[in-house]
């Protein structure tokens, strides 16, 4: 039996984070910036750890893929702070900062493809699409506010559930198999 890398388990306990928070933003969609700002400040601290994770792990490997990561994670992690830290103030910034943590956290899973490769053509392509569509969901609630205002807690509440899926695929498949 192989044992699992602790990227692997951090992968694992980010995805079901990350369902966790899509369910419950899509059961109080009118309640989430208020009541979520700090959960989600932890959220983006636990994605930047993670992200740093794989740029510690992976960049004698791979090139300048995890150097991209290590940029994201450094954002997600200043993102998440100010947002435990100032948590009144990250009420009314939340939503110019979830757009860029969209963006950042899907350009560093973007980075991720070609070992997504390793798990299968479905996971490659479910990954790659999710995250051009979390990149393009970041540039419309950036462009118009009003939307993420209004949808923010039905869009990020199913987008969420969608990237805890791709963490715990990423988590269970064959990918840290003894190069990491």
């Amino acid at each position: 039996m192989r044992r699992r890398s602790r990227y692997g388990w951090l992968e694992l306990i980010e995805g079901i984070l990350l369902i966790l928070l899509g369910i419950y933003t899509l059961i109080n969609p009118g309640n989430m910036i208020h009541g979520v700002t700090v959960v989600y400040g932890f959220l983006a601290v636990v994605t930047g750890i993670s992200d740093i994770v794989f740029y510690a792990k992976t960049d004698r490997y791979i090139g300048f893929g995890p150097t991209i990561s290590l940029v994201s994670g450094i954002l997600s992690i200043l993102a998440g702070l100010m947002l435990l830290m100032y948590p009144n103030a990250g009420e009314l910034i939340t939503i110019m900062l979830l757009p860029i943590w969209f963006i950042a956290h899907s350009v560093s899973r973007l980075t991720h493809l070609p070992l997504v490769r390793l798990a299968g053509k479905f996971f490659y392509y479910f990954t790659m699409i999710l995250n051009i569509v979390g990149i393009i969901l970041g540039c419309l609630m950036i462009i118009w506010p009003v939307i993420a205002l209004f949808s923010i807690g039905f869009i990020i509440g199913f987008y969420l559930i969608l990237l805890g899926i791709d963490s715990i695929v990423m988590a269970c498949s064959n990918m840290d198999s003894g190069w990491m």
